[in-house]
């Protein structure tokens, strides 16, 4: 008996992380120090901060993996990891510094594997992060052969000065939401039931322009660390923010809302996009649990003062992102309130 024999191939291991080395390196900021292959890490803070914050975050991509792993869509997993954490984080106005990965297996996929990585490196590329490490563990007889399950890890750092967590919000002020790219990466329990139920397949077409309903479910989350910069370069006042995740808009919009304020939504004031309504009807979803689920085409929420709303959505507009004014500010109930939706 050797390693190998039980289920562990080290050699295929250490081919694996020469083959993600490229990909790896080319996520990498100025302030990195090393290369792959070390115990750990190393990074220095910007320069130029008088008081850094480190804020951190961590997620994983649920149970659209094994939806993403049934139709080999392992590149737009790796997107997904990075969003799910770099897109939380930046809610505070940090700008992402570095993510490492974890990737749990059966058995090394190698091909699989690299595709994943270099889903990450993409999507750290495109939020402006390094890829300062991960970590692959073969685990034979704990998960399936072919088989892997992803958690991800990232730190940014803002100015505390210069820290945004809801305190400047007031009645009055708008609610815009962001476009989300689709389902993103929650919810998907119930999409893969309802496509058991649906009988859905590959060739399952949907909604008026008869698109491909299994490629639109596996769209990459939005990344939102670049348009969030671009607001603050451009001197857009950001009093709160907030991801729209698991728990869709009723439980994640509060969570930036202070003491005394509550959000009242306008729901029509957005398109819902015809996703969210053939998951309703082919699972027969009632409408609350439809809100307290999904994104609805919401993925992130900026709270601005009303005179901050034209040049905030010109910034959206430029930089290639749908935004529409879905909301406004009220006095009144908790931090938890959400006013507007099923209830």
């Amino acid at each position: 008996m050797d390693y190998k024999s039980a289920g562990v191939d080290v050699e295929a291991g250490r081919a694996f992380v020469q083959r993600i080395k490229t990909s790896v390196e080319a996520t990498h900021r100025s302030e990195v120090v090393g290369g792959l292959g070390g115990f750990g890490g190393m990074m220095r803070l910007p320069e130029g901060m008088r008081q850094p914050l480190l804020v951190s975050g961590t997620d994983g991509v649920g149970t659209k993996l094994e939806l993403a792993q049934e139709h080999r869509a392992h590149h737009g997993v790796g997107i997904d990891l990075v969003a799910m954490c770099v897109n939380d984080v930046i809610t505070s106005g940090a700008e992402p510094l570095f993510f490492l990965d974890y990737m749990a297996t059966g058995a090394l996929s190698p091909d699989a594997m690299a595709e994943v990585v270099e889903g990450i490196a993409d999507g750290c590329r495109n939020s402006g992060c390094a890829l300062l490490g991960g970590e692959t563990a073969e685990m034979p007889g704990f998960y399936p052969a072919g088989r892997y399950d992803l958690a991800g890890f990232c730190v940014a750092v803002v100015e505390e000065s210069e820290l945004i967590d809801g305190r400047r919000i007031q009645p009055g002020d708008a609610v815009i939401g962001v476009a989300s790219s689709g389902v993103h990466s929650n919810g998907f329990s119930l999409v893969r039931k309802v496509l058991e139920m649906a009988g859905a397949d590959v060739s399952t077409r949907y909604g008026p322009a008869q698109r491909s309903l299994i490629d639109d479910l596996l769209t990459p989350t939005k990344l939102y660390p670049g348009l969030v910069q671009t607001l603050l370069k451009n001197r857009i006042q950001l009093n709160g923010m907030a991801h729209i995740t698991g728990g869709g808009l009723p439980e994640n919009l509060p969570r930036c809302l202070p003491e005394g304020c509550q959000a009242r939504l306008t729901p029509d004031s957005w398109p819902r996009p015809a996703l969210f309504d053939w998951l309703q009807q082919a699972g027969e979803i009632p409408e609350q649990a439809l809100w307290n689920t999904f994104n609805l085409g919401i993925g992130f929420c900026l709270v601005i003062p009303p005179d901050g709303i034209a040049p905030a959505l010109k910034v959206c507009k430029e930089a290639g992102h749908e935004a529409w004014t879905i909301g406004v500010i009220e006095a009144g109930g908790s931090n938890q309130s959400l006013l507007g939706v099923p209830a």
